[in-house]
């Protein structure tokens, strides 16, 4: 039986002939990313922003000004209201009670869920949240501050683990990933909460994940063949290592398609931002990661005079072949 392969053997795909190409492409869809953030802003859910969210499941298509002037007319503050999912399901954002803790916040969902029972017969709520202002603030800031020290612990050591131009590469590829999300939720507003942050860290791991293996191959072919232009050895790293980057994203891929379709709508953020990520990540790791390398500098030539530094010679060290006696060289 033929064995399935995505790639085949004898790849030779010439990654950074189109590399300006590539670099032009992300440049603008970071442009892009950042503009519409700016612009639009993200669409923070309850964990953010604090108050009261509660989700409606409707029979049926509902209009959200009839929605709205139901929960005005019981005097619980001003309302938000986004469909959320699908026509029949509506997300009410209300502000929190300014006293009466928990107690009052179920009040006000019990008030609430009485007025659109008697209007809209058949309404269900299926969920509902409460974040205080003080808690919503602290939750931003440690959202934020956990994606950046990721990124930033990942670029060091990248750096000490390679060479500079690695780190550097590598800080720039994360990044480049991390504001195609934020920007995708910032046009389609779904809903930024933490799944979404948990979802970015994810999806930095992943990026790491496979441009540590690239990086690795490349480094190795930099101690192998340190004649080779570094363009063609790029592209031989990089066609080396295609085969584990395509399988590995398509299974990926494969999960999370499940997992979109069959996860209901509560993990549709989640996973719509995970799926976003693999496809990004793997684009960059492939196309600006690697290539970004060139344009920094690196050479077989620089690896060398550092490991001749560090005393590692043994990756300067010319390759021996086996001895007639049968030992090892």
């Amino acid at each position: 039986m033929k064995l399935l392969k995505l790639v085949p053997d004898n790849t030779n795909i010439g990654f950074v002939a189109i590399r300006k190409w590539a670099f032009a492409l992300t440049a603008l869809l970071t442009v892009l990313a950042v503009g519409a953030t700016a612009h639009k802003g993200l669409n923070l859910g309850v964990d953010f922003v604090g108050g009261l969210m509660i989700e409606a499941k409707f029979p049926q298509a509902v209009d959200t000004d009839k929605v709205r002037s139901t929960i005005g007319r019981l005097g619980v503050g001003e309302s938000s209201l986004q469909q959320f999912g699908d026509a029949n399901t509506v997300q009410i954002r209300l502000p929190l009670p300014e006293q009466g803790g928990a107690g009052a916040a179920n009040a006000v969902v019990e008030k609430t869920r009485k007025a659109m029972t008697a209007q809209f017969p058949g309404v269900t709520f299926s969920r509902y949240d409460t974040v205080s202002g003080k808690v919503s603030g602290e939750l931003i800031q440690n959202g934020v501050l956990a994606v950046v020290l990721a990124i930033l612990g990942i670029a060091v050591f990248s750096w000490f683990r390679y060479e500079w131009q690695f780190g550097v590469s590598t800080f720039v590829a994360i990044v480049h990933d991390v504001l195609m999300t934020l920007g995708f939720f910032a046009i389609t507003q779904l809903e930024f909460d933490l799944n979404i942050i948990a979802a970015v860290l994810t999806i930095v791991g992943y990026s790491i994940n496979d441009k540590m293996v690239i990086d690795d191959r490349i480094r190795e072919n930099m101690r192998k063949y340190r004649k080779m232009d570094m363009k063609a050895l790029i592209d031989l790293s990089v066609n080396e290592t295609l085969p584990r980057t395509v399988m590995t994203s398509v299974t990926i891929l494969l999960a999370l398609g499940a997992l979109l379709l069959l996860g209901g709508h509560v993990l549709r953020g989640f996973t719509a931002a995970m799926m976003l990520g693999i496809i990004v990540g793997t684009y960059s790791s492939v196309y600006v990661s690697s290539s970004l390398l060139i344009s920094l500098g690196l050479t077989p030539q620089t690896s060398e005079k550092k490991a001749t530094r560090k005393g590692d010679y043994a990756g300067t060290a010319e390759r021996v072949g086996p001895r007639d006696d049968g030992a090892k060289p």
